[in-house]
């Protein structure tokens, strides 16, 4: 069952997402309050289910990987492309690794609601810590609502700048 705490105005709203196994369909029904706390987009969610907070928390590190590949792949290319540029097989190597996740990260995971949300597994830093006393003995997993526009406009900015980069080194080495 979901349940909103906290005030009213939307940066102080959390989701619980309580372990109450009612029916041969639980699995399902917590995926649902899921979507719904992630479409409500609430600050703060908590999942006591620890198979969907495991897959959740997955499923977000493999965003942020491809977030972390693309701005890191995408900055050496530069450095590279600006350093060496009689070797274009380095700096386009990284630019092409660049595009390609930089262009998986924005097919897959940008319009997805989860790709808002960060794993906090240091309870101190949670907004609401409140809430921990209300929980119980469950460990679960506590998805913080984050502002991912910067990070969005970093590394898409850094592919292209890779991508002209090694476009050009490349055009230099072949002409």
């Amino acid at each position: 069952m979901v349940d909103e705490a906290g005030d009213r105005d939307d940066s102080a709203n959390v989701a619980i997402i309580r372990e109450v196994y009612d029916s041969e369909n639980a699995h399902e029904t917590f995926e649902c309050e899921l979507e719904r706390a992630l479409e409500a987009e609430c600050s703060l969610i908590v999942i006591e289910p620890s198979k969907l907070g495991d897959e959740t928390s997955r499923w977000i590190a493999v965003g942020n990987c491809l977030h972390k590949t693309a701005a890191l792949s995408g900055f050496a290319s530069v450095v590279t492309g600006l350093i060496w540029g009689d070797r274009p097989y380095i700096c386009g190597a990284l630019g092409f690794t660049s595009v390609i996740t930089c262009g998986l990260y924005t097919v897959s995971w940008q319009f997805d609601p989860c790709c808002q949300y960060q794993v906090e597994t240091d309870t101190s830093k949670l907004p609401h810590v409140e809430l921990l006393a209300v929980l119980g003995p469950s460990s679960p997993t506590f998805l913080v609502r984050k502002d991912d526009r910067r990070r969005k406009i970093l590394h898409t900015t850094i592919t292209l700048m890779a991508l002209g980069i090694s476009t050009w080194r490349l055009y230099q080495a072949f002409k």
